[in-house]
């Protein structure tokens, strides 16, 4: 694979390796372990993109932050015995494509399905991910159908958003759309989001577009190909059992995934591809 002049590989301290773009446009980090995005900044402006300061990188353990892959299924199975928020996260991706244009810079990612436990995942199938970097951040993950039977996922772009003061946060865009929170409801949301607890909503039949209202400005977020959106903080107390998460971060983040979940699952016909996609910018 050959690199453009914004790209290079990188590793951390602890060996893991990465993709680093630093265009006059932004600075970014793609891991090759989960195709993980950690970093996403807009030259002259605020950081996109939340990660843990106890993050310590480590090889088949999920970064706290970034945008982790969830897949082939969202949040915890009905074998309780089987991974939170599925496989791909923990393996190790291969890069296939970095292109530099004059407007953004694109890069590829596959997933070796020689990898994948066909206890998890039986299906004959091709995941990529894509992240277009320019002034803002597109990230398309495409489930492509290799055999002869359909298949049916779940699946999240787990976003995690900073903000300075998750008090004076607010989200705003999903007035109408019908929440589980706590495996409780459904309930239509009324308002703007704000927070004050422990935050655990799953969204269906939301709309395409959100803002979300920090001290520092105003991040859009949209979707392509879902109708499912997934709002959490964890607040004090699951504060203290998350690794890698320091007590006191609930105060610097939050997580707004685009997704496939419940009944906006995804349903891939042989032949046929499916794209979630996601755009973040400033406003």
């Amino acid at each position: 694979m050959e690199l453009s002049a914004s790209v290079s590989i990188q590793h951390t301290d602890s060996g893991l390796e990465y993709i680093n773009v630093d265009s006059p446009l932004c600075s970014g980090k793609v891991f090759l372990q989960g195709a993980q995005l950690s970093e996403f900044t807009p030259k002259g402006k605020n950081s996109l993109i939340w990660v843990s300061a106890d993050e310590d990188y480590q090889e088949r353990k999920p970064i706290r932050g970034g945008i982790p892959i969830c897949w082939p299924w969202f949040g915890v199975h009905e074998k309780a015995d089987w991974p939170i928020h599925g496989v791909a996260r923990k393996l190790l991706w291969r890069a296939e494509e970095v292109n530099e244009f004059s407007d953004h810079i694109v890069v590829r990612l596959s997933l070796p399905m020689r990898l994948v436990d066909e206890t998890y995942w039986p299906y004959k199938s091709k995941l990529e991910v894509e992240f277009r970097f320019s002034e803002q951040l597109e990230v398309r993950l495409t489930n492509t159908n290799l055999g002869d039977s359909a298949f049916t996922l779940s699946q999240a772009l787990h976003t995690y958003f900073p903000t300075s003061e998750i008090e004076r946060t607010k989200v705003d865009g999903l007035q109408g759309a019908s929440y589980i929170e706590f495996n409780e409801g459904p309930y239509i949301q009324q308002d703007v989001v704000g927070f004050a607890r422990e935050t655990d909503m799953v969204y269906t039949q939301a709309g395409t577009t959100q803002t979300i209202h920090t001290p520092e400005g105003v991040i859009e977020v949209t979707r392509e190909n879902s109708n499912s959106c997934v709002l959490w903080n964890p607040w004090i107390e699951k504060s203290k059992r998350l690794s890698n998460f320091r007590d006191d971060e609930y105060h610097t983040m939050l997580c707004l995934e685009a997704a496939n979940v419940m009944s906006d699952m995804a349903t891939v016909e042989p032949g046929q591809s499916h794209t979630l996609a996601t755009v973040i910018r400033w406003l």
